[in-house]
């Protein structure tokens, strides 16, 4: 198969397949006699294996630990992996529309928020946070978590809100910790200060949620809609309560 063919076999672009090519995540296949790159069978099935893991929200890094575990396997177990994340996928979709099932009868009845529709998880939380409604670092947060809401799998989002409403008797002060940094830089001396206050108002079930290494494309996405210095000290705060978490275990 040419990269053309192979692209629309498995549903992708041939620009995917040479991006997948520049990461390391697909091999250069042999080229034939012109110059033309050929695809085989088990190029296909490597190609479907990282579109399905990428659509399952994994990074490319992810993928390619993933892929690491797969040298050497017979095409067979290549196979019974692709169906193992065809099978997640297909749960998630289902999830998904249940999800949309629930909410599509919450609006057709009129009781849809309207900022929503929202998880029963989130809607319960976001009605304990009526004390700081006026802080512009809550009203950024309300958006940060109905975005959540609608892109984590189910058990990933009612953990994290779970973890979260664990914080709800400190928001107030929370907020205004990020509030007071509004104007400032990431090298200010009040970002570390605020840090450390942040850090103590973060309940280990919720440091559990954070990241180990660099943080995702979704952290990436929140963490840009903070000014310079509420992100340095979010970050750091993350940071030290994983620590503190870490040297409790």
């Amino acid at each position: 198969m040419r990269i053309g063919e192979i692209a629309a076999l498995v549903g992708v672009t041939p620009r995917t397949v040479r991006h997948y090519h520049h990461q390391g995540l697909l091999p250069e296949p042999a080229r034939l006699g012109n110059g033309y790159r050929h695809y085989g069978l088990r190029e296909a099935v490597l190609l479907a294996r990282i579109r399905r893991l990428a659509e399952l929200g994994l990074a490319l890094e992810e993928v390619r630990d993933i892929l690491a575990d797969d040298q050497g396997r017979e095409l067979v177990e290549v196979l019974e992996k692709l169906d193992d994340d065809l099978a997640r996928q297909q749960a998630l979709l289902q999830d998904r529309r249940t999800r949309l099932h629930v909410l599509l009868v919450e609006a057709r009845a009129g009781r849809v928020a309207a900022d929503g529709p929202l998880s029963p998880e989130l809607t319960r939380l976001l009605a304990g946070l009526g004390p700081v409604t006026d802080s512009p670092t809550a009203a950024k947060d309300r958006d940060h978590l109905v975005f959540l809401d609608n892109v984590l799998p189910q058990e990933q989002r009612t953990g994290l809100l779970a973890a979260l409403d664990g914080m709800r008797d400190h928001a107030e002060r929370f907020y205004a910790l990020l509030d007071g940094l509004a104007d400032s830089r990431p090298d200010d001396p009040e970002v570390a200060r605020a840090a450390e206050g942040l850090a103590e108002l973060i309940p280990d079930a919720l440091a559990a949620y954070f990241p180990v290494s660099d943080e995702g494309a979704v952290q990436a996405a929140l963490f840009a809609d903070l000014a310079p210095g509420q992100a340095a000290a979010l970050r750091l705060a993350m940071r030290l309560a994983t620590g503190r978490k870490e040297g409790r275990a």
